[in-house]
């Protein structure tokens, strides 16, 4: 029986660009030439769902990350220079932000470094869960305007936040551009001490430094491949302090994201319903083409009970009875969902900025601690006093929602009663009687919205205006048409009056003039400003300890992408070390390198280059297999960690006539025994001295598999499911294997569940009308990308679930 277990085979119908294991669960992650974003699992290699390109977002995938937790997906963007978090589980957009520089790679890490101080943060973090109450679902979105959010909810927005331990994103680019995004959220480092193109980087779990490879330009213009350490002991030296800050700011951050969904359908309610509103009664005061005024005639009805014939046509033949009631209701409806919005999120969304703010302004003060990182008490106490100026706008939206809704339902009711007496149709007697402040409030109605102000409007005083709550939800600098009236306000009297209060830093400013998004827009600004700031300090505070340079390669054209080449890094969580696996195929075909260096940059350990010699006979222990070869020469096509203990390589034979591919497993207990010392000469390449590295021989075992009828080239493996991907050297063509197999007992009962688990899996992807993989791929082949991912990702949640429940057991 040859070693590994082939579980899935398929021919794709587009090349793949990136490929990445999940960290918890049995799913792929692969991004294709056409910038779509798709998800398969061990089982078959069946599909779980795909995620086409967005024109808002990007197409050209560049780089793959997971969350170490397995729940949200990190994609970089080429064309748009974009990062894009996605929620696995229904293949939702949750958060985008933009980069200087196009990101190249990309490495999600945790930290494992406990500490007493980190365990009564974790026990003690959801304490604001106390203060706090849940904040409200968002609903969905109004409209297709906003397809990056159309299934939004709050509960995902949350699953930002991830788990309690602190991970980080971490990111490079060209020109030399990384940066660290704590949970993925919140930037706590912009670092400038690195020159290339970033191919690869690796920060170690301990965060005492981090390894790049870096494509640089020597001094003849060549391009080299460079090995780069930067020490970032100030990370791992405030690690408590660090994890504490980024919490709070990636809290901040996705609130941030919250308040901007939740004023998104506050904007699509208004679009959608009111303007249809608008439109209509615009049309209905532009056709009349008498020289009085709407308003005047309006008033005339009202004072009188009689309106002009043409006024009249107008109302029965243009809005007519139906029509008017049908918009009256309309009206009321979106102005009570922008109403409760404003109240159940807005303002909610709010006091949880303020509360997380205000933790961090404690925290700030504390200046032992945290003055190192670059907290700044006096940006945080700008970022509080613009959230209270938020709140503030919002409270102010609300009040003009209250009025202009009395004014709507009095005029309405009105307009509805003297239509059907110009009908002569009965009217209800409870709709017959009108106070004093009824025809007040129609009067103000009139006023208001039928605007005679031609520098405005330009319609000559025949516009109907519903700008009243509109106004406040347009992203443009600009006053307010409307502004609220503040004369007779007892409060805001009192304060011009008052010397002490006038100034005072603990009123928030209004901003009357101002719309809810331009005050929304000038938190934001606020609130960044506190970001940048630990991000400046952080960054500066890095610094270059090791730079290795390694080999040259040939010059490649313009936009080519390496996404899969080698060197590839790995981080021994355990041993401390960082490891680098490459090939100089110019200086040795059949030698695979293999650099160490300790994460600590201040220690030193001997043998930081062997080299393992892969001219090696396969040892077979089936007699009966005669692929095997007495000997042969072979070549490194990739390598990857497997795990601590095991590297993953896809061996190619020299031969000419058969160049067969092999799947193999090489274990580093005897490359990491070696007894010889490397000496590396300052100022020269490795390939330069590469004589004078150590060298192993290849020793396979039965570890080992020829991948007959494919020409592979790449593998992406993940040890912890003990699972591999092959691909091919044309990108489409792919194989899994099941890694470890060799317990037959242990195979048997686990394959049984795991059957088990597979026909409801499969019952379930049937029942929600997807005929599993093969209906994806009819779908791909026939035509490609279809775009929709609705019904792919029906009870993708539960498929995913009975997944995890399997692995736990």
């Amino acid at each position: 029986m040859p070693a590994f277990r082939q579980v899935g085979e398929k021919q794709l119908p587009n090349p793949v660009l990136c490929m990445a294991w999940s960290p918890k669960r049995d799913l792929i992650a692969l991004a294709n030439t056409t910038g779509e974003l798709l998800l398969h699992r061990l089982a078959s290699f069946q599909r779980v769902w795909s995620l086409p390109p967005i024109e808002c977002t990007g197409k050209e995938i560049s780089a793959l990350a997971w969350r170490p937790d397995g729940k949200i997906l990190a994609f970089s963007l080429r064309d748009t220079k974009q990062v894009v978090l996605c929620g696995v589980e229904k293949a939702e957009i949750l958060h985008v932000f933009p980069m200087q520089n196009a990101v190249t790679c990309m490495h999600w890490m945790e930290v494992t470094e406990e500490s007493s101080a980190l365990s009564s943060f974790y026990n003690s973090e959801d304490e604001s869960k106390l203060f706090l109450p849940k904040l409200p679902t968002l609903p969905k979105s109004y409209s297709t305007t906003s397809k990056i959010f159309s299934e939004e909810k709050s509960d995902e927005i949350m699953n930002l936040l991830g788990e309690v331990r602190l991970n980080i994103l971490v990111l490079g680019g060209d020109s030399g551009s990384v940066e660290l995004y704590a949970y993925g959220m919140y930037k706590i480092a912009t670092l400038t001490a690195v020159s290339g193109t970033c191919r690869s980087l690796s920060l170690s779990s301990d965060l005492k430094s981090l390894s790049i490879i870096a494509e640089v330009r020597s001094a003849d213009n060549n391009p080299e491949i460079c090995y780069i350490q930067l020490d970032t002991s100030l990370l791992s030296d405030c690690l408590p302090e660090v994890t504490r800050m980024a919490r709070k700011f990636t809290h901040i951050s996705t609130l941030q994201q919250y308040l901007h969904l939740s004023l998104t359908c506050m904007c699509e309610a208004w679009e959608d319903i009111l303007m249809q509103m608008d439109l209509r009664l615009t049309k209905f005061v532009q056709e009349k083409n008498t020289s009085t005024q709407v308003q005047d005639e309006f008033l005339e009805l009202l004072l009188w009970g009689q309106s002009s014939p043409e006024l009249q046509a107008l109302l029965m033949n243009q809005l007519t009875v139906k029509g008017l009631k049908k918009l009256g209701q309309s009206i009321e409806s979106s102005y009570s969902s922008i109403q409760k919005l404003v109240i159940s999120h807005l303002q909610s969304g709010s006091e949880a900025l303020l509360y997380h703010l205000s933790e961090v302004k404690g925290m700030s003060l504390w200046k032992q601690k945290f003055e190192p990182l670059g907290l700044d008490s006096e940006a945080i106490e700008g970022a509080i006093t613009a959230v209270g100026s938020f709140s503030l706008k919002a409270n102010e939206l609300l009040q003009v929602i209250d009025k202009s809704m009395k004014n709507f339902k009095a005029f309405f009711r009105w307009l509805y009663v003297a239509m059907l007496r110009m009908c002569e149709e009965h009217v209800p007697p409870e709709l017959n009687k009108m106070t004093q402040k009824d025809i007040a409030f129609v009067a103000d109605f009139l006023s208001e919205h039928f605007s005679e102000n031609e520098e405005l409007f330009d319609r000559k005083g025949k516009y109907f205006n519903v700008e009243r709550v509109g106004q406040y939800l347009k992203d443009e600098d600009d006053d307010l048409v409307s502004p609220p009236n503040t004369k007779g306000n007892q409060w805001l009297k009192f304060l011009q009056e008052s010397t002490h209060l006038k100034e005072s830093p603990l009123l928030f400013p209004s901003y009357p003039q101002k719309s809810l998004h331009f005050v929304k827009r000038m938190m934001e600004n606020m609130i960044e400003q506190c970001l940048q700031k630990p991000a400046e300090v952080i960054g500066k505070s890095v610094k270059q300890s090791v730079f290795l340079p390694l080999y040259t390669v040939p010059e490649s054209p313009e936009n080519t992408p390496r996404l899969f080449e080698l060197p590839s890094l790995w981080n021994d969580k355990k041993a401390k070390m960082h490891y680098v696996l490459f090939c100089m195929p110019e200086i040795s075909l059949s030698k695979l390198y293999l650099l160490r260096k300790p994460t600590d940059p201040n220690r030193n350990i001997p043998n930081t280059v062997v080299s393992i010699d892969l001219s090696h006979h396969l040892d077979n222990a089936d007699d009966d297999n005669t692929a095997a070869q007495p000997s042969c020469v072979y070549s490194c096509l990739d390598a990857r960690f497997y795990d601590d203990e095991m590297l993953t390589v896809v061996l190619q034979s020299s031969e000419e006539q058969n160049k067969r591919r092999i799947l193999a497993q090489l274990p580093l207990a005897s490359t990491m025994s070696c007894e010889a010392e490397f000496k590396w000469e300052p100022n020269m390449r490795l390939d330069q001295q590469s004589g004078a590295v150590p060298c192993q021989s290849l020793v396979l075992g039965n570890q080992w598999r020829e991948l007959e009828s494919m020409k592979a080239q790449f593998v992406a493996v993940n040890g912890i499911r003990k699972v591999a991907c092959v691909l091919s050297a044309n990108l489409r063509h792919i194989r899994v294997f099941e890694m470890d197999v060799e317990d037959e007992d242990d195979e048997g009962a686990e394959s049984q569940n795991t059957s088990a688990d597979q026909d409801m899996l499969d019952t379930t992807m049937s029942s929600t009308g997807q005929g599993g993989e093969e209906h994806a791929e009819a779908e791909a082949d026939a035509g490609g990308q279809t775009g929709q991912t609705g019904g792919v990702l029906q009870n993708t949640e539960e498929r995913l679930e009975s997944e995890e429940a399997l692995e736990l057991s």
